[in-house]
């Protein structure tokens, strides 16, 4: 039955057609924080010159990037211990104001003018070699070392084409003259593109002769906040800098907003400049960061999680979250219990089992395994037979809710209780998935139907409970009709636990036989009404106020771990089906759900839903977020509140704070159980997530064939920073 079941949907996936693992530009940060000699001084602009060198003007002189580490610039002897007032970028190469002089390295060094002492403070130079300088009671046109003064003072601005200077009433370009381009004020940046002029304030971009409808127009959507500091083009993107972040428009008119330490040391932009190759280097008060966007795959990007996990997230075979006492910062990082580690290793273990049934890697079976022993000692490391622990530890070493422990007797080890419904939905799954692809012996499947068989047993005896130390259901384990029907067709409990204990009671019977299983799953479906539960619509569900179980209200809002928990259940449930007929009613429940939930884009919830055999599951929004997803896993404290192009809504059921659904890398990191429509959140650091949440849908993806392996890709694993 299972081998007939594997093939039947490994077949239907085929059908199907595989994506292909195109490359896309993955964007990741690095960070160079202004340190030693350069601590706490004023960062003020960043040029990328035409050799690639990046040079950092701050108020104790230019610095430059050093191997990784942003240093004062000491490698031309005649500037050492000068006084240095401004600089900028013209053709490729660096000009240097000082108190008397303005010079460049570059032209063999020919390009020497000597200036007034102490009359210019500020300047900008174009690609032709001209130049425009100001000071506090000047300002001057430099053109063939030639000097002359004119009337406009401000803060001279270059686009390389041409010069300008941002004064009181307006913004002016600086040719033989002065001529008023826009009566613009508080003017900070100037960007150009082919036929207009982007002028940046602190009220948005507008362009010369805009009115106040243009400016709305132009400010309305796609520009995330408008106070701008810096304004730029690299190729076909334009570059924005504002007080809180970067942003960068990319050539089909798409804002990708960079904010957060997840992106940056700061939020304050000072300037931007991009690199020959598109990265771009964004400096911010507190030092240089560099965003860059790398050509990737997905199955590279998988590499990259999993190098992470293995190098510093398995514990005992669990695969386990990273407490940072130091913000971001992995020498701080270790490995801690959570309330869920047999949950989310159950979906490491997943992934590695897809991986091995998608490409027979070896090194995936034995990561599959590994995590499987780990989950194994759940059960039989305590008293209880049949009663998957939560987590374990060495004696005195717990972190999470410590009243929930209890030790194992030998002196060595404790164990946490009060397992949930939570971790038999993942060990159900995890179990499915392992059974089905890296299950190749007799002696594994055998350990498996073991496992599960304990497991089922201890529910069925306990009368459709999971039985705690005290002799008491713990809080959600909790299947029985009594508690079940009590539910209404509007608390989605009703749905959800009827698939989880009908899918176990399937699955049991599967891979062990025992007609027991089938016998009281199938009394579940028709004589308790589990089978009208399971196929009851996600629409009915709604606000359902009243319902206190152990001073919880049931139905007062959408609980979105319940959505993670039903598409997990959703993959065994709809596998192992006692009979086609039900099979056919659990497709149709799996595609209701996925209707609700497909705004989300989720690639687990797509895929579960394309394993039915349905043909429409939004791929492409499902590989929108894989490419998406952010490479830093750390939790930072992301902010989306204060943004301009974001629709806000008012309180509801859902819990959905926004309209538009931003991309990964914009909001907060969370696993699966979270909604994604959130504007704030995070921790500040001091989480990092492991990754499994990437390798569990691209691996599923993969085995079902939805995805292709890359062509032309180097097979590489990628440096863990």
């Amino acid at each position: 039955m299972v081998l007939r079941t594997f093939f039947l949907f490994r077949t239907i996936a085929q059908l199907l057609g595989a994506a292909p693992d195109e490359s896309f530009m993955q964007d990741r940060s690095e960070q160079y924080p202004a340190e030693g000699a350069l601590a706490g001084a004023v960062m003020k602009k960043v040029h990328v010159n035409k050799d690639g060198i990046v040079h950092v003007l701050t108020d104790r002189g230019m610095a430059r990037l050093f191997d990784g580490k942003l240093a004062l610039d000491q490698s031309f002897r005649p500037f050492i211990g000068k006084k240095l007032l401004d600089s900028s970028m013209g053709a490729g190469e660096i000009y240097y104001l000082f108190e008397d002089r303005l010079l460049c390295n570059g032209f063999a060094g020919k390009f020497a003018v000597m200036l007034p002492t102490n009359r210019f403070d500020t300047v900008a130079v174009a690609d032709d070699g001209r130049a425009v300088l100001c000071g506090p009671k000047a300002s001057a046109i430099l053109e063939k070392e030639k000097l002359t003064e004119i009337s406009v003072f401000g803060k001279p601005l270059t686009t390389g084409l041409n010069l300008y200077i941002a004064a009181a009433n307006g913004l002016y370009q600086i040719s033989a003259g002065a001529t008023l381009v826009a009566a613009e004020k508080d003017v900070h940046a100037v960007g150009e593109e082919p036929g207009f002029v982007l002028i940046g304030t602190t009220n948005g971009v507008t362009v010369p002769g805009a009115t106040e409808e243009d400016r709305k127009e132009i400010n309305e959507e796609g520009m995330p906040w408008h106070e701008i500091t810096a304004l730029t083009l690299s190729g076909k993107h334009g570059l924005a800098g504002t007080t809180r972040g970067f942003f960068r428009e990319s050539e089909d008119e798409q804002t990708d907003y960079y904010a957060s330490r997840r992106w940056l040391l700061d939020d304050y932009v000072i300037d931007v400049a991009p690199d020959r190759d598109e990265n771009v280097y964004v400096l911010t008060k507190l030092g240089l960061n560099r965003i860059v966007f790398e050509p990737m795959s997905l199955e590279r990007k998988a590499a990259h999680y999993q190098r992470k996990i293995r190098q510093r997230h398995i514990r005992f075979g669990f695969c386990s979250e990273l407490y940072l006492s130091k913000p971001g910062d992995i020498t701080s990082a270790q490995m801690v219990d959570t309330d869920n580690d047999g949950t989310w290793s159950n979906y490491y273990m997943a992934s590695q089992a897809f991986r091995f049934g998608a490409t027979g890697d070896l090194e995936a079976h034995a990561h599959a395994w590994e995590t499987f022993a780990a989950l194994e000692r759940l059960e039989e490391i305590n008293p209880l037979e049949g009663f998957p622990a939560r987590t374990f530890e060495r004696l005195g070493y717990k972190n999470s809710d410590k009243e929930r422990w209890h030790p194992v007797g030998d002196g060595l080890w404790e164990w946490k209780a009060h397992t949930s419904s939570d971790e038999i939905a993942a060990h159900t799954f995890g179990c499915s998935v392992l059974y089905e692809t890296a299950a190749r012996t007799p002696k594994e499947k055998a350990r498996i139907a073991t496992f599960i068989d304990r497991i089922a047993g201890h529910i069925v005896r306990n009368n459709w409970y999971l039985v705690d130390v005290d002799g008491k259901p713990t809080l959600w384990a909790r299947w029985n009709p009594e508690y079940v029907n009590w539910f209404p067709h509007t608390i989605v409990d009703r749905r959800l636990n009827s698939a989880e204990i009908v899918g176990l009671m399937q699955f049991a019977h599967a891979i062990t036989g025992k007609a027991i299983y089938k016998e009281k799953g199938m009394e579940l479906l028709t004589k308790h009404g589990y089978l009208e539960n399971i196929t009851s619509s996600m629409t009915n569900i709604a606000l359902t106020k009243g319902f206190i179980h152990m001073g919880n209200d049931m139905g007062n809002e959408w609980n979105h771990s319940d959505d993670l928990l039903s598409f997990v259940t959703y993959w065994f449930l709809h596998r192992h089906a006692f009979n086609d007929d039900l099979r056919t009613k659990y497709a149709e429940a799996i595609r209701d759900h996925w209707e609700i939930e497909r705004e989300e884009k989720n690639p687990l919830w797509a895929f579960v839903h394309a394993s039915t055999g349905a043909k429409e599951f939004d791929l492409e929004g499902a590989l929108w977020t894989l490419r998406r997803f952010p490479w830093d896993m750390t939790d930072w404290t992301v902010q989306n509140s204060h943004r301009h192009d974001v629709t806000k809504l008012p309180d509801n059921f859902r819990g959905q704070q926004l309209k538009e659904l931003l991309p990964p890398g914009e909001r907060r990191i969370t696993r699966w159980n979270s909604q994604p429509f959130i504007l704030d959140g995070g921790n500040g650091g001091h989480t990092e997530l492991a990754g499994d949440e990437f390798l569990l849908p691209y691996w599923m993806g993969r085995y079902l064939k939805i995805i292709a392996p890359p062509t032309g890709d180097p097979k590489r694993v990628e440096d863990v920073p």
